[in-house]
C-alpha cells in the first residue's frame, strides 16, 4: 500500500500569501476618482493660498502697530494714520460674550440629549429635529429674528449684548451637535466601569465622560466661534454698520466688528482704504488661526491624559 502525500497548500489558500490591498491592481474608476479628489483638494488649496497671498501683499504696508492702535477714519486725507482698534475691541467683546452664552448652554444641552434624554419621548425627538434643522438656517434669518425680537420687542437695541445673543443662537446648533458627537465617541465601557464601582450617573458624566470628550468638544466650540467671528450678515441688521470711533465699554454700548469694518473699507474707492482693508483681513485671519491653534493645544493636552 503506497503512502499518499498531501499536496502543499496553494498560496491562494494561505492567508499569509494573499496579496495586500496595495499590491492588488486598482480599477481604472478608482484611480480616476482618487485623482479627481486630489485635483479638487489642490484647486481649493491653491485658491486659499492665492487669497491669503493677495491680502498679505496688498496690506503689507499697513501691517504695523497703527492697525491696532489707531481708530478708523472716514477721511481719505487721514487714512494713512488710521487703524481698526474699535473694530478689534468690538470683535473681542462680541465673541467673548458669544462664547459665554452659547458654550455652557450648548454643552449642557448635549449632555442632556446624549446622557439623560429618553429618545422614545416625542419632545426629545422634536428637540433633536429642530436642532438639526437650525444648523442649516441662513445667518440673515437670525439677524432678522434679532432685529425684530431682541432689539425691538425686548428693547436691548443695537448693542453688544444683542449681537452676542444673535450670534449665540446662530452657532448654538453647531456646538450641540459637535458636543454630542464627542460624548458619543466615548466608549460605553468607561460608563459601565464607573457604574460598576457605584458611581452615579452625574459622577460618571462629570468625572469620566466629560474629560474624555473635551478634545472633540473644544474642536467643535472653536469651529463654532470661528464661524461667529467671520459673520457679517446678521450684524448688518443689528446696527454694526455705523461708523464707530470709540471702544465699547459695556454690554449696552454701540459697537462694530472686523468683518463689518472690512466691508465698510472695501466700499471706498481710494487705494489707501483698500490697503487698510487688506491688513484688517490678515488680522482677522490671524485671530482665526489663533483660535484654531488653541483648540489643537487643548485637544492634544486632553488626549495625552486619556
Amino acid at each position: 500500500m503506497s503512502a499518499t502525500s498531501t499536496p502543499p497548500a496553494s498560496h491562494a489558500a494561505n492567508p499569509r500569501h494573499r496579496p495586500s490591498l496595495s499590491q492588488r491592481r486598482s480599477r481604472p474608476g478608482e484611480v480616476l476618482f482618487k485623482l479627481a479628489l486630489q485635483f479638487c483638494l489642490l484647486v481649493a488649496f491653491a485658491f486659499l493660498v492665492a487669497l491669503i497671498a493677495f491680502a498679505v501683499i496688498k496690506g503689507w504696508n499697513r501691517l504695523d502697530p497703527r492697525l491696532w492702535e489707531e481708530m478708523p477714519t472716514g477721511a481719505a486725507s487721514r487714512v494713512a494714520r488710521a487703524g481698526v482698534q474699535s473694530a478689534i475691541t468690538g470683535t473681542l467683546w462680541v465673541i467673548g460674550l458669544t462664547a459665554a452664552i452659547c458654550l455652557p448652554i450648548g454643552i449642557a444641552s448635549a449632555i442632556y440629549l446624549e446622557e439623560y434624554a429618553d429618545n422614545t419621548r416625542w419632545y426629545n425627538r422634536l428637540l433633536e429635529l429642530n436642532i438639526q434643522n437650525l444648523a442649516g438656517v441662513p445667518s440673515i434669518v437670525f439677524g432678522i429674528l434679532g432685529l425684530g425680537l431682541i432689539a425691538r420687542v425686548i428693547g436691548l437695541g443695537f448693542t453688544v449684548i444683542t449681537a452676542a445673543i444673535v450670534l449665540s443662537l446662530l452657532v448654538l446648533p453647531v456646538v450641540i451637535i459637535a458636543s454630542r458627537e464627542a460624548l458619543r465617541a466615548v466608549p460605553r465601557s468607561i460608563r459601565q466601569a464607573s457604574y460598576a464601582l457605584g458611581a452615579t450617573r452625574w459622577q460618571t458624566t462629570w468625572r469620566q465622560v466629560l474629560p474624555a470628550a473635551v478634545p472633540g468638544m473644544s474642536t467643535g466650540a472653536i469651529l463654532a466661534l470661528s464661524r461667529a467671528l467671520g459673520e457679517a450678515a446678521p450684524l448688518i441688521l443689528l446696527g454694526a454698520v455705523t461708523f464707530i470711533r470709540f471702544n465699547p465699554d459695556s454690554l449696552l454700548s454701540s459697537y462694530t466688528t472686523l468683518p463689518i469694518q472690512i466691508y465698510n473699507l472695501i466700499k471706498e474707492p481710494q487705494a489707501e482704504f483698500q490697503e487698510l482693508a487688506a491688513a484688517a483681513i490678515v488680522l482677522l485671519l490671524v485671530i482665526l488661526l489663533a483660535l484654531n491653534s488653541a483648540a489643537i493645544l487643548i485637544r492634544n493636552r486632553f488626549q495625552k491624559r486619556w
